[in-house]
């Protein structure tokens, strides 16, 4: 008797077990189906994304004269702005800009505000472990840049003791605080969120010196006449590129096969000649 009521009982947990089963997979599969579809693939491939939407979202500074700045229409315009134009229409989508402090870029990158980047980023060691980057599309010189009644600066050893500008959260940033504070001695670094200010500093004397690149510093010292001038050898150059979130290798291969062609077919030198007067030298 006992083994008829457990022959009984086993079977009848085995046609639980298979009934729950048959309406487990009937329940579930249009659900699957909904989580496999474009979705995925368009979160785990950022170029396919981007060309769904028709649209690819670059951040910038927009306060950094020739490279993006706000044009009398009030409309971003500068040499990054033609290379985000020229870039997106060769992958077949069209830009849409958004302009932010410099600090807050890659971090705004990083939670997807934006498919790229292009600003002016240094390509470092550091941000390559937090974000990726295309091939180098401009490389920049960077020089000293002081007052022009100012004699007793024209190298970095001179720094010390002195304040010194610079861009907040910036490559150049970075050069000062972990290259140059440790080698010449202690001198303040006062950071700013954008270039004119800065400039309207050194000019007053409030900051000894600065140091940035010529072809950004010309228009603006044109336009608002600052005394300030350039001193000594180029102390270092940096390479900016296009900068992107990692683990996205197809908008990385497409922005660099672009870039390429934009290289070879004479467009990339008809940009720059346009911003900075002269043909590029790499």
């Amino acid at each position: 008797m006992k083994t008829r009521k457990k022959g009984f009982f086993v079977t009848t947990l085995m046609a639980l077990a298979l009934f729950s089963l048959v309406l487990s997979a009937c329940g579930t599969k249009p659900e699957a189906s909904n989580t496999s579809g474009s979705s995925n693939v368009a979160a785990s491939n950022q170029l396919e994304a981007i060309k769904k939407a028709g649209v690819i979202k670059v951040g910038m500074m927009g306060t950094y004269p020739p490279y993006n700045f706000l044009n009398d229409n009030k409309e971003l315009d500068g040499f990054d702005v033609d290379i985000a134009k020229e870039l997106a229409k060769r992958i077949g989508v069209k830009p849409e800009f958004t302009a932010q402090e410099f600090s807050g870029l890659v971090p705004s990158l990083q939670k997807k505000k934006f498919d790229a980047v292009i600003s002016q980023v240094t390509i470092t060691e550091d941000r390559k472990k937090a974000i990726d980057f295309t091939e180098p599309y401009i490389t920049n010189n960077v020089n000293i840049i002081v007052n022009s009644k100012t004699n007793d600066i024209t190298k970095l050893e001179d720094f010390k003791g002195k304040t010194i500008g610079v861009g907040l959260g910036t490559n150049d940033e970075s050069y000062l605080r972990n290259e140059v504070l440790p080698k010449v001695g202690d001198f303040e670094i006062k950071t700013y969120d954008d270039v004119i200010t800065s400039l309207k500093d050194l000019n007053s004397g409030r900051i000894d010196a600065t140091i940035n690149n010529l072809y950004a510093l010309k228009p603006i010292i044109d336009k608002n006449g600052f005394q300030i001038k350039a001193v000594g050898e180029p102390i270092k150059s940096d390479q900016a590129g296009v900068a992107i979130n990692q683990k996205t290798p197809e908008l990385k291969e497409a922005l660099n096969k672009a870039l390429k062609e934009m290289k070879e077919d004479g467009t990339y030198k008809t940009i720059f000649k346009k911003w900075f007067g002269e043909e590029p030298k790499e």
